[in-house]
């Protein structure tokens, strides 16, 4: 979740000056902190995940010759 923070007075009749959500009357004129909490999208898609995985300098070392330790001969064929 994302949060936003915005700076608020609530009204005498009990209401935000923004936005307009009805609150505890004895809070009137009072100055409060409200914090906005905004879902975010957690489902990441397989092929954004490999092309960030790809385009992440991070994995950089993998292009090194030296990593290349194993060849196509390697191991045994997998039979489902």
């Amino acid at each position: 979740m994302k949060a936003y923070e915005l700076p608020a007075t609530v009204a005498a009749n009990g209401r935000l000056t923004w936005p307009e959500f009805q609150l505890d009357p004895a809070l009137k004129d009072t100055q409060v902190r409200v914090i906005v909490l905004v879902e975010e999208s957690t489902d990441i898609d397989e092929n954004e995940w490999l092309q960030s995985a790809a385009q992440n300098p991070a994995f950089s070392f993998l292009y090194d010759s030296e990593e290349d330790i194993y060849s196509v001969s390697d191991g045994k064929p997998f039979e489902s």
